[in-house]
């Protein structure tokens, strides 16, 4: 349905028909449906519960997980289990400190039984009423007394103002009172801010932005709702970074897989959902957690930590516990995993093509790790997970999104579609896709391409008995239960917008990773000259390397490589090779596999000026490159570097 509107005349979604879900306790406080999906109910084809449960059961034994501005990254089949011993080129030089991994957890939650009467229940033991909004609960949970309050408000909402509560719109242009207008009209739960929203001056974005989001709070607000407006902001680090200056700029995610220091990662997170928190925003969707397969993912990228599947799952919670820091509802994606599908969901559908037993050991890892951590978030990815429902994107499946999110993984908090407006969900067919979505699981409906049209959608299948409005009141109580959580550590001011400068370069310097030369010395004469990038990227190393003393215009090669790399959505992938005394790869390493260097070949995940900040540092010598590779390159294994 692209951009229809029903007014009585929209086909009605064909679908089976649902009775309502309850909510129960699991044993760490989260919610839980209660009488999960009947195996022949939902669209599409359930998983057969009994195989993937003692999949699980045997990963869980042998895997045991511890508990833009711009554009984005492409991403290669290889298994992560090559170490740093192995026989391959790499730069030598003295060992150095090699930075202990350690990590993330918490408690996991998982499901109870319990009546299927749509209320919300305290788990074995446990006292809905007193039971804390925090502790043990995880990352961002909100209690069962939380979401109970809750529920109690959400219930006194007409049907269809409750079917626009579950909306997170896109809007247009940088006028706030319009895009207070859309939610106050619309009674949105929300928006999304996208690159199109953000101002062109850098000047103009801290007061543009902060009054988008004080007049959408102040439209919530009018409309009597008491709970926090859905303000939604892709802020990955890297190439997504939908507001760069004055903001600080983040490093990559697989930068940080890179420099293998979850407490770093854990300061940089916090750092950037403090000035997100600064601008009014509530919600980042970040991080991914998807394991890439390396050069044939073309979507994924430097968004993912790495390859290895622990490393992913060590960063990814690290980055939520961060943004979790900051009072900042954190959405970990795109379940069950992106990073290894060789297309593009923004262009259509796609099909992540492995049996259970390889999604457990791989693109599951993370997943489970989050939900074990206590992650408030989830975001489905657009994707035909053929060994569990190949008949329909995880979107729209309710043996993706119930039965094994839900009800193998034990998640109870909130799940965020990924854009509605994605070629994957559109050209899928059937029936309206927010109605699909929520039949499915989901909570908040993101991005559908017509708002209006979305709303009178589900309002008939409330209508016709397709859905069940105690399931959207337990979405709705979900979200907001979730929003006012976060809302417990007070926002700062605007005084930490692009106060922590320092950090990020110091985030950029410890992924840097040196795959040939001699470590630690210093690489380059007294000027470079700078070949291949682009003007800014060019214009950032100039900038770097005259505040370091170092000269450019002459001297030897530092040959920058990467290009534009986001292929996302259809955007064009970046060059191949480079050749000099000094290659750079500024996005994914992959190019250094058929580079050649006569001095030393670099992986530094990025192109801001930070990066290059800390690319001049390895290049004169001033700091050995502490980075290990976080995917395979070429003949170098995951491990390979300096710090190996």
């Amino acid at each position: 349905m692209h951009g229809q509107r029903c007014h009585g005349g929209c086909p009605r979604v064909a679908a089976d028909r649902q009775g309502p879900r309850a909510l129960v306790a699991g044993p760490a406080g989260g919610l839980l449906p209660a009488g999960l999906a009947d195996p022949t109910a939902g669209p599409g084809r359930l998983v057969r519960r009994g195989l993937l449960a003692a999949l699980t059961v045997s990963a869980l034994l042998v895997t045991s997980c511890s508990g833009g501005e711009g554009t984005v990254g492409d991403a290669t089949t290889t298994e992560s289990t090559a170490t740093s011993g192995s026989a391959v080129p790499g730069p030598t030089g003295s060992d150095t400190d090699q930075t202990t991994q350690t990590g993330g957890g918490g408690d996991g939650a998982g499901a109870t039984d319990g009546s299927d009467t749509g209320q919300i229940t305290a788990g074995p033991g446990e006292d809905a009423a007193t039971t804390a909004p925090s502790g043990d609960r995880g990352i961002g949970l909100p209690s069962v007394a939380e979401v109970d309050r809750a529920r109690a408000d959400v219930a006194a909402l007409s049907d269809r103002e409750l079917a626009g509560q579950l909306i997170v719109a896109a809007y247009s242009g940088t006028d706030p009172a319009e895009a207070a207008a859309l939610v106050r009209e619309q009674h949105l739960g929300g928006l999304i801010t996208l690159g199109g929203n953000v101002p062109g001056s850098i000047d103009a974005r801290v007061p543009l932005l902060t009054s988008m989001t004080s007049q959408v709070q102040q439209a919530v607000t009018d409309s009597g709702r008491d709970w926090p407006a859905f303000l939604g902001i892709d802020q990955e680090g890297g190439a997504i970074t939908r507001v760069a200056a004055p903001l600080d700029r983040w490093p990559a995610p697989m930068a940080l897989g890179a420099a293998r220091d979850p407490e770093l990662v854990r300061e940089v997170t916090a750092a950037s959902g403090e000035q997100l928190r600064a601008l009014g925003y509530t919600v980042v969707f970040a991080p991914s957690a998807d394991v890439t397969i390396g050069p044939q993912d073309p979507t994924i990228g430097t968004r993912s930590p790495g390859s290895d599947t622990q490393l992913v799952a060590e960063t990814a919670v690290a980055e939520a516990t961060g943004f979790a820091d900051a009072g900042i509802v954190a959405v970990v994606k795109h379940f069950p995993g992106h990073g290894g599908v060789t297309g593009d969901s923004h262009l259509g559908a796609v099909v992540l093509d492995r049996d259970l037993s390889e999604l457990e050991e791989q693109d599951l890892v993370p997943f489970r790790a989050t939900v074990d951590a206590g992650v408030p978030a989830l975001m489905p990815g657009h994707i035909v997970v053929s060994a569990v429902d190949p008949d329909a994107p995880a979107t729209l499946s309710r043996a993706v999104l119930t039965d094994l999110l839900r009800e193998d993984l034990g998640f109870t908090g909130m799940v965020v579609t990924d854009a509605l407006n994605m070629g994957a969900v559109t050209d899928a067919g059937g029936g309206h896709p927010a109605v699909g979505s929520l039949l499915a699981g989901a909570d908040v409906l993101l991005m559908p391409p017509d708002p209006p049209a979305a709303i009178d959608a589900i309002v008939f299948a409330l209508e016709d008995g397709i859905l069940q409005r105690a399931d959207l009141e337990d979405s709705a109580a979900r979200t907001v239960a979730t929003l006012r959580h976060q809302q417990q550590v007070p926002a700062p001011d605007l005084s930490v917008i692009g106060s922590d400068r320092e950090l990020s370069v110091r985030a950029a310097a410890a992924g840097v990773t040196q795959l040939s030369g001699t470590c630690g010395e210093r690489l380059v004469g007294d000027s470079i000259t700078i070949q291949g990038g682009t003007d800014a990227d060019r214009d950032n190393l100039v900038a770097a390397a005259g505040a370091a003393g170092l000269a450019t215009g002459s001297g030897d090669s530092v040959v920058l490589v990467g290009g534009s790399s986001y292929q996302a959505g259809g955007g064009v992938g970046g060059p191949g090779t480079g050749s000099g005394d000094v290659v750079v790869a500024m996005d994914r390493p992959y190019v250094l596999a058929d580079s050649t260097a006569s001095t030393a070949l670099i992986a530094a995940y990025g192109r801001d000026r930070a990066t290059m900040d800390a690319l001049v540092q390895v290049l004169l010598g001033e700091t050995t490159a502490p980075g290990a590779l976080p995917t395979p390159v070429g003949e170098f294994p995951i491990g390979s570097g300096c710090s190996s």
